[in-house]
């Protein structure tokens, strides 16, 4: 998930942040009561190409066919500069709501001030942006726009529980163990995730055991080379638990510490989405990833097409959050519970 500079949206933000004020989040999804004719709703995603993403605008297209109505999808990549282009693009293609996945959250006052003057309902999935603050982890609760997708807290909650179980069958010694969390550190779900997961490795009886941080840019190569970095920094180091906001992190850097020499059995790695470990475990390669915990990308496409349509048709407000279901898969396991590899 690497990221282009900020500065081509600098500007942008610097006219939006006096004009957005302290508006409500929940304010900014315009568009008034019940409306009626065709239905045009654009769905902006970073990363299109990603498998998760893949199966959350597949989701997101049987949603729009079951319920009549238009669906565009655009591909914003990892370009945050590209995101107000689309935005206003959308607006002049008569867009009726706009669901966007950012590339990064320091445009999102931009967004939010763009779709609130044209009066078009505005959502996110997946990442969470502020009204009035590039961070929307330095935003009040009020202010961060509606959002469909997943617990940050409970996700990480649920790796902190696996690992632990991981761990307890290992028979490590905490003294020689280290855990290593990645991510990406000015997003707020990612943030959410490795914050809830050491408490629930320690309350699921994982014993105290050293973390070492790691910011990344959540792309499998940039990890890699974080943690590698970190691996070189640790060499006395037996053992390794990583986890951190998604597979990308927790593969880069399994990635690392097999490269640095570590054998799969001295690697708990518990990854986050489901489809690098899907690839992984499906070429029927040892690998030092354990677990993961699935993310159904369809249920969050169609659930955020289908609030923005109750929005739209009926003038049901967006609830601040919404989340879809996860499953905790290992090798043993993912098949039957329905991930496939893309």
């Amino acid at each position: 998930m690497s990221l282009k500079p900020r500065a081509a949206v600098a500007a942008a933000l610097l006219l939006v942040l006096s004009a957005v004020g302290c508006d409500s989040g929940k304010e900014t999804p315009a568009g008034g009561g019940p409306q009626n004719g065709p239905i045009k709703i654009y769905y902006l995603q970073k990363q299109a190409t990603q498998d998760y993403f893949i199966g959350e605008a597949a989701g997101a297209k049987k949603k729009a066919a079951d319920l009549g109505i238009e669906l565009v999808l655009v591909d914003l990549g990892n370009d945050t500069s590209k995101t107000l282009d689309s935005v206003n693009a959308a607006i002049a293609q008569k867009a009726r709501g706009i669901v966007i996945v950012v590339p990064d959250p320091s445009v999102g006052p931009a967004v939010v001030s763009a779709a609130k003057a044209a009066g078009i309902p505005l959502l996110t999935s997946d990442d969470q942006i502020c009204v009035n603050k590039p961070s929307p982890a330095d935003c009040a609760k009020a202010d961060v726009v509606p959002r469909i997708g997943f617990s940050g807290t409970q996700m990480g909650e649920e790796v902190g529980k696996k690992a632990a179980e991981l761990y307890l069958a290992s028979g490590w010694k905490p003294e020689e163990t280290r855990i290593v969390a990645a991510w990406k550190q000015d997003v707020s779900v990612c943030g959410d995730r490795v914050k809830a997961a050491l408490p629930a490795f320690k309350a699921a009886g994982g014993p105290d055991i050293k973390v070492v941080e790691v910011g990344t840019d959540n792309t499998p190569t940039d990890a890699a080379n974080k943690v590698a970095a970190t691996v070189t920094a640790n060499k006395a180091v037996k053992n390794w638990i990583v986890w951190g906001c998604n597979d990308e992190n927790v593969t880069g850097g399994v990635t690392a510490l097999e490269n640095a020499g570590y054998r799969p059995d001295n690697i708990i790695g518990v990854g986050i989405n489901g489809d690098l470990a899907c690839k992984a475990w499906s070429a029927g390669k040892a690998t030092g990833t354990k677990a993961t915990l699935w993310l159904n990308g369809g249920e969050v496409g169609a659930l955020a097409v289908q609030s923005m349509y109750d929005k739209i048709k009926n003038g049901k407000e967006f609830a601040a959050e919404a989340f879809a279901k996860t499953t905790m898969v290992t090798p043993d396991t993912y098949k039957s519970a329905g991930l496939a590899c893309g």
